[in-house]
């Protein structure tokens, strides 16, 4: 069953007129047929590895959810891994489309995938941010998430000019019983 929601967005012109958009979005499996219209949510590197985790997602090792505008378009995408605790579900890569971000579309995105982890039959969601990423922290600390820890890690990251560099940062744990 998929988690429905409303992106609304108000618009404000030069002009007298002011206007409110509000649009349908729906929460879906994300599927390789979706990852040319995902541009938005990194490099070629990192779509060739989202690729991946849709390999796994097929096995049942991991969710990747997307959620997706009246066309099917996927305006945010996030994955959760099942094999990273043997008691919790672990969130990863969660992005949402900058111009819509600060909407919503991040608390249905984060929403959903934790009744994913419930649908499983655990109960707890867990997920690292980047220290130098306050914005996402304070989303996930209006969510329940709480610091539990913090650790390093390390991934490939696509450089503007095509040049594949090592990304090494700090992360602050986050967990929330669900």
């Amino acid at each position: 069953m998929a988690s429905v929601g409303m992106l609304t967005a108000v618009i404000t012109g030069h002009e007298s007129a002011d206007a409110t958009v509000v649009i349908p979005v729906s929460v879906r499996d994300l599927l390789p047929r979706d990852l040319p219209a995902c541009t938005w949510s990194g490099s070629a590197t990192h779509l060739r590895h989202v690729e991946r985790e849709l390999v796994r997602a097929a096995a049942g090792e991991v969710d990747y959810l997307a959620v997706c505008t009246p066309v099917d378009l996927p305006v945010a995408i996030g994955g959760i891994d099942y094999q990273v605790s043997r008691e919790a579900g672990t969130l990863w890569q969660l992005a949402v489309l900058p111009a819509l971000q600060s909407r919503g579309l991040g608390t249905l995105l984060i929403r959903a995938a934790e009744q994913r982890i419930r649908n499983r039959g655990l109960r707890r969601a867990e997920l690292a941010v980047e220290e130098d990423n306050p914005r996402a922290r304070a989303l996930y600390e209006r969510l329940g998430y709480a610091v539990y820890g913090r650790e390093p890690d390390v991934w490939d990251e696509e450089g503007p000019d095509g040049l594949i560099r090592r990304h090494e940062t700090m992360c602050v744990l986050m967990g929330r019983d669900l």
